[in-house]
């Protein structure tokens, strides 16, 4: 029955994750690589925060007469993993329901979600993955 879904049906698996002593130019790589546009950061495959494109974003200039790539590196170098990332994230578990994920998603305004199992790493649920759901759902 679709109401007792559980997160971990709907979740991306094989999740790619960043370390803390990443640096940003390795955050952008995977960000453009796998077209993603959220990234957990893990110690030990716990999560310890998220980074975001948007969080990318922010620390670069949006207009320069510089080349681009020129800026980011100076600014890449000028900030850590650490300094960027959201830290106390939200997660959620792999069997809680996909109704969970959702109101967590919408009341936060997140758009995505870390999925643990026993505390470590295990996926991530999106809205991309939630809209998904429904509209086979629906």
């Amino acid at each position: 029955m679709r109401e007792h879904t559980l997160v971990s049906e709907i979740m991306s698996k094989n999740v790619i994750a960043l370390k803390r002593g990443d640096e940003l130019e390795r955050a952008e790589m995977l960000f453009n690589k796998f077209k993603i546009k959220h990234i957990p950061v893990v110690s030990s495959d716990v999560v310890i925060g998220m980074v975001s494109y948007s969080d990318l974003l922010k620390i670069s200039t949006a207009e320069v007469t510089a080349d681009e790539h020129d800026v980011n590196m100076v600014v890449y170098n000028t900030f850590t993993i650490e300094q960027v990332m959201t830290k106390n994230v939200t997660t959620i578990k792999h069997d809680a329901l996909v109704i969970d994920a959702a109101r967590i998603l919408a009341e936060k305004g997140f758009h995505a979600l870390p999925v643990t199992r026993d505390g470590i790493l295990d996926g991530i649920v999106t809205t991309r993955d939630l809209l998904k759901y429904f509209v086979r759902i629906y």
